[in-house]
């Protein structure tokens, strides 16, 4: 058997498609598998914020195309960059155990956010983080950093930066993370839906493939995933919108937790909210619980002004798509 995997090129998403081809030809001896890599738009454009080009889906779309039009069975992506809705016929195989979630400040000496000095540059390509930091050091530069995470810490060690914010995961994976750095506790920064979490895509009607990541399939994340993709899906959200999601077991997997935060694209209001429930041996499966849980806290911030927050991101958005000079 030969399985072909569709991968953006960067070392990121290199060492994370390798990782999945480990797995599976451990669960299937004499497998073959090979990549197929793709440099995406999203990899080209380094000097502008991926909203103004589109958004985190130009990371996936042209890697999706390479099952679309069959010359791969699986895609891996970071799932974090994953619209909300999958491209017809394609579907989430499976999601492997997630790595951690939280962002991480990564400093010469591994400062935590309030150590840094007031009007340090700090580097991020993430609005949402750059607006909810903002809310604990309003005092801060917060800069755009583009480029692969190898670019952004040559960046940091050059002095162009006092801190930048990253993904744990990212860092974990790649074999970075024994530097000084600071984990953002979630009550500061809540994580991007998604994060920390691989999807592994494929045909919906490649049964082979399918029944094969099912055995990669770790049913805790993928229930916490899903739930983040349904708050989002129930808030409208987009490329646009400064907006976070995180579902979490907590107290020994006996508790679920979902975390929700929408903010404004001026930076001048936010609205956040929290739900959690504890688990019982009966009664709903824990995605269902998760789905609920992650539904009633974006009815919740939809009460609180979350509307208000995505229509204005959106009016925006489009404004400057009809005239770019409003950036």
């Amino acid at each position: 058997m030969k399985l072909r995997i569709a991968t953006r090129r960067s070392a990121l998403a290199l060492v994370q498609s390798n990782w999945v081809a480990s797995c599976l030809r451990k669960l299937e001896p004499g497998l073959e598998v090979e990549l197929t890599e793709v440099v995406t738009k999203g990899d080209r454009i380094q000097d502008v914020s991926l909203s103004e080009i589109g958004g985190k889906g130009l990371f996936v779309s042209e890697v999706e195309q390479e099952l679309l039009e069959g010359r791969a069975e699986l895609a891996v992506h970071s799932l974090k960059d994953v619209p909300a809705e999958l491209a017809p016929g394609l579907v989430l195989g499976a999601v492997p155990k997630r790595e951690d979630p939280r962002d991480v400040l990564v400093t010469d000496h591994g400062d935590a956010l309030d150590d840094l000095e007031a009007g340090v540059r700090v580097g991020t390509n993430s609005l949402r983080r750059t607006l909810q930091l903002r809310r604990q050091r309003n005092d801060l530069d917060y800069a755009m950093l583009r480029g692969n995470v190898d670019t952004r810490l040559k960046k940091l060690a050059a002095g162009e930066y006092r801190a930048i914010v990253l993904a744990a995961a990212g860092l974990r994976r790649l074999g970075l993370f024994d530097r000084p750095l600071w984990l953002v506790p979630v009550e500061i920064s809540v994580p991007s839906v998604g994060q920390g979490a691989l999807a592994l895509e494929a045909r919906a009607n490649d049964a082979r493939t399918l029944g094969l990541l099912a055995r990669l399939d770790h049913l805790p994340s993928r229930a916490c995933v899903e739930a983040e993709r349904a708050f989002l899906a129930a808030l409208g959200g987009d490329c646009h919108t400064p907006l976070a999601g995180h579902a979490r077991l907590t107290d020994g997997d006996k508790r679920l937790r979902f975390d929700g935060w929408v903010g404004s694209i001026t930076g001048e209001g936010h609205v956040r909210a929290s739900s959690e429930v504890w688990l019982s041996s009966g009664g709903d499966s824990l995605g269902t619980l998760a789905r609920k849980l992650a539904e009633e806290v974006a009815a919740t911030l939809m009460a609180r002004g979350a509307k208000e927050l995505l229509a204005a991101a959106q009016a925006q958005a489009a404004a400057e798509q009809r005239d770019p000079r409003r950036k």
